[in-house]
């Protein structure tokens, strides 16, 4: 095969120790950043650039070659610099794919498709991160070699082992194994841990991490009067047991899945039935699903022994996991849309349960971890012989429809619509029948047209057809969803087995017209013994993969997800690139930990709660957040965890905890998503998008709608993740738009309204009534300090507010103007936005 410049090449006889110096080389570049150049510019590169901008072009066209980051950005013959990082105007090359400039257009036959152009725009913008600076240079050597043996040395591919406690100097600071640990690798460092948080910052710490809400005055008063050396047990066991509990951490699991009811993409088109796949999810969290039984079901659930037809249902439901992501529906080619949804099944699959970026190898062998082309086709054929269906009907510029799974009558599932009756659903039949031949008939008249007449009126016609087409299947989607009583039908997302699998052959580049040598279905090599047996004979090779991924013998699975766990109750991952651990994540900082984290977490039956509950009950969660400038001065970062890092409430927390403390936050669960109940096709989408501009939802935001690209602006403004992608962190910024988002949204105001009708409801004195929205707020009272200026405000305000007027009525209106606009300032306060 032709060795070729795009390719990352070393000597053959390169060890893994080499392959991770070269990833070293690369340290300035995130490995979320080297994932999405991997993933979405260099295989477009590959396919529609080299042939004429490579250095092995036969001729270099405009002197312009772009298989290196030097070259790339230097440009060509013209003078203008290929790609200027974070600066779209002085980089030629976007200018050419959008075909702005009649001189300039690449590929110069056919556009690139929206989606493609916008991840060009999206790279420019982060910087252009770009690992090829080595493709020249070391090109004489020969292609990459990888050496399986060498590879599993890597320390996330050898399974966690049982280490023993290390020796700690100060006695008596340690409660768990958790401590001690920490305090061995503080000691080594020269830190010393700073207090404990004082108790009201504690529960507060512990109702918002476990249920994503604020303690309420009265559970604030309590644990507070609690001496008793169980107390923070008791709490703990409290919220766990809360289904507020569910909620928080199933929007955890959410962010991982890449959750959303919509595909997405250059064509917007609803899922219906998404919102199943949600409560599934909210429901195992708070039954305490064992961990790879969690698992299991997301890829295989329907495939499974089951006790009845709800669980049985149910487990079908969880194989939505597979059918959500985000999809190219425009997608003329099938078979190209078919290994599109293919790649982003592994993609999810293997950052969310492995902590891999398998689907980096799809067009090559991974350019860091020891994983094949064969791996990844070994896996393409496990999901190509699985049917996704998820449930969009064809239309104009839908070309990939699909059908549902029809979850059995009898399995007693939440419906999100109501029953219609009888004679509704015949009128839906007459609707579907009346609009299907109005299609025909308009095909009909172009068929009796002639030639000439047919030039002229075909665009108007074919737009008729597709219009009258578009509304009986939109009718016919209508009817589809109720038996003939008018029940609702129980549907879902998910995967079935085809009826007979296939293996897949590599495609050279990734390309679907580049097939190569067949492999047969199976596992990651890497992952397995050596000499084990890789290959699956029998079925789709679903069940297979899923007891391979969820093995106490994975030495990924277990690692992965207790560094999760930690990361959400510390505020940073042992290994802080919790969906990378190949050879371009970070070490983690303590792997003694992680190894005793990953072992009692199988050990204890995969309980993600017990899992919790050993980390909150440890010294180290229970620290405060205090300043210590000689401990700033060795570990800026506090990666050694001298103390607990503040941090930043999710967008949901933010707005959940607004309503909440207001008293106009609905902890009923919603049944079904307005979602489901928009309709489908282009007109549903509009009706969503009109929805979630005009409707003030009261109900907790793991409920909210996720339209992919229509993000309700409470949670954009607040880092909501990009729901297409496997997010197991979001960012966390603190920028001048989001405190201009609480002082003027009409969301913002009217939640520090009904926040200011509270209080100005509560029986007391002034002073009585301000503490106790300090109660509710921040769940501790104000200081005297505090006090002093609120009074102060107290006075100043009301007269400003009805400048000069001394009406009853311009007195009252001055007096909730002025409790409103208190409450309106503890909401953008830091205190209330932040975790001590």
């Amino acid at each position: 095969m032709k060795v070729l410049a795009y390719l990352l090449i070393v000597p053959a006889a390169t060890t893994w120790a080499a392959d991770e110096a070269v990833a070293n080389a690369h340290a300035g570049i995130s490995a979320d950043q080297l994932n999405f150049f991997e993933k979405n510019i260099r295989p477009v590169l590959v396919e529609h650039c080299y042939k004429c901008h490579s250095t092995e072009s036969e001729k270099v066209k405009g002197g312009l070659t772009l298989d290196t980051k030097a070259a790339m950005v230097l440009g060509g013959e013209s003078g203008h610099a290929g790609v200027t990082p974070g600066n779209l105007t002085e980089s030629s090359i976007y200018e050419a794919l959008t075909w702005t400039n009649d001189d300039m257009q690449m590929p110069p036959k056919n556009k690139l498709p929206a989606d493609v152009i916008a991840n060009f725009k999206k790279w420019i913008e982060m910087g252009a991160p770009d690992p090829r600076e080595q493709a020249v240079s070391q090109a004489a050597g020969g292609k990459r070699q990888i050496n399986m043996d060498e590879g599993r040395k890597h320390w996330s591919f050898q399974k966690p082992v049982k280490h023993d406690l290390p020796a700690v100097k100060t006695e008596g600071w340690a409660r768990t194994d958790v401590d001690t640990f920490v305090l061995a690798g503080l000691e080594k460092a020269g830190l010393r841990p700073v207090k404990d948080a004082d108790r009201a910052t504690l529960i507060r710490r512990i109702a918002y991490d476990l249920t994503g809400l604020p303690p309420t005055p009265d559970e604030v008063k309590a644990f507070l009067a609690d001496t008793s050396t169980d107390a923070v047990k008791r709490v703990v066991d409290m919220y766990l047991d809360s289904r507020r509990f569910g909620e928080r951490w199933g929007r955890h699991w959410l962010d991982i899945a890449r959750y959303g009811e919509s595909s997405g993409k250059e064509v917007n088109v609803l899922y219906p039935h998404a919102w199943r796949y949600r409560d599934y999810v909210i429901e195992s969290f708070n039954s305490d699903k064992p961990y790879d039984q969690f698992l299991k079901e997301q890829l295989a659930g329907d495939l499974m022994k089951f006790n009845n037809k709800h669980d049985q249902a149910e487990k079908i439901v969880a194989t939505g996991f597979l059918a959500i992501g985000s999809k190219g529906h425009n997608n003329r080619d099938r078979r190209q849309f078919a290994m599109d949804l293919v790649d982003e099944q592994i993609d999810a699959t293997s950052q969310a349960m492995l902590g891999l970026t398998l689907a980096c190898a799809r067009c090559h062998d991974h350019k860091f971890d020891p994983v094949t082309q064969r791996d990844y086709y070994a896996l393409a054929g496990i999901f190509l012989s699985s049917e996704t269906l998820f449930g969009t009907y064809s239309q104009l510029q839908n070309q990939n429809s699909s059908t549902l799974i029809e979850l059995d009558r009898g399995a007693d599932m939440v419906s999100a619509l109501a029953s219609i009756s009888p004679a509704e659903y015949e009128k839906l039949k007459k609707l579907h029948a009346d609009a299907s031949t109005t299609a025909e008939n308009i095909r009909e008249q172009v068929r009796g047209m002639t030639a000439a007449d047919r030039t002229k009126q075909v665009a108007a016609s074919f737009l008729r057809i597709r219009s009258s087409f578009d509304r009986a299947e939109s009718v016919r989607a209508d009817l589809d969803l109720f038996y003939s009583d008018g029940t609702p039908r129980y549907l879902a997302m998910g995967v079935l087995d085809r009826e007979r699998p296939v293996n897949s052959p590599i495609l050279v580049r990734g390309d679907i017209k580049q097939p190569s040598d067949v492999v047969p279905r199976g596992l990651v090599e890497v992952l397995c013994a050596k000499g084990e047996p890789l290959n699956i004979s029998q079925g789709s090779g679903r069940l297979d993969l899923a007891w391979f991924i969820a093995s106490k013998d994975n030495p990924l699975t277990a690692r992965v997800m207790a560094n999760r766990v930690w990361m959400k109750l510390m505020g940073s991952g042992i290994v802080t690139t919790p969906d990378n651990f190949g050879i371009m994540g970070q070490k983690p900082t303590h792997p003694e930990l992680l190894d005793h984290l990953a072992l009692s977490f199988m050990e204890n039956d995969w309980s993600v709660k017990q899992l919790i509950r050993s980390i909150m009950l440890s010294r180290v969660y229970q620290m405060g957040s205090t300043y210590s400038e000689q401990n700033f001065a060795v570990d800026p970062e506090n990666k050694w965890h001298w103390r607990m890092s503040q941090r930043r409430l999710d967008a949901e927390v933010i707005r959940d905890a607004m309503l909440f403390v207001g008293g106009g936050l609905n902890l009923y669960p919603v049944d079904g998503s307005p979602v489901a109940r928009a309709g489908e096709g282009r007109e549903g989408i509009l009706n969503m998008a009109r929805e979630l501009q005009s409707k003030p939802y009261n109900f907790r935001s793991v409920y909210l709608p996720i339209v992919r690209d229509q993000i309700p602006e409470f949670m954009s403004v607040f880092d909501f993740p990009d729901a297409s992608l496997v997010t197991s962190e979001r960012d966390n910024t603190n920028v001048p738009s989001q405190s201009l988002f609480l002082m003027n949204n009409a969301q913002s105001i009217s939640a520090a309204d009904a926040f200011a009708k509270r209080i100005g409801e509560h029986p007391g004195t002034s002073q009585e009534k301000l503490t106790y929205a300090y109660q509710l707020a921040f769940g501790r009272a104000p200081t005297v300090d505090e006090l002093t200026a609120i009074k102060n405000f107290w006075s100043r305000f009301p007269d400003q507010a009805v400048e000069g007027k001394q009406t009853k009525e311009a007195k009252d209106y001055a007096q909730k103007a002025a409790i409103s606009a208190f409450c309106q300032s503890l909401f953008a306060s830091a205190e209330f936005r932040y975790l001590n």
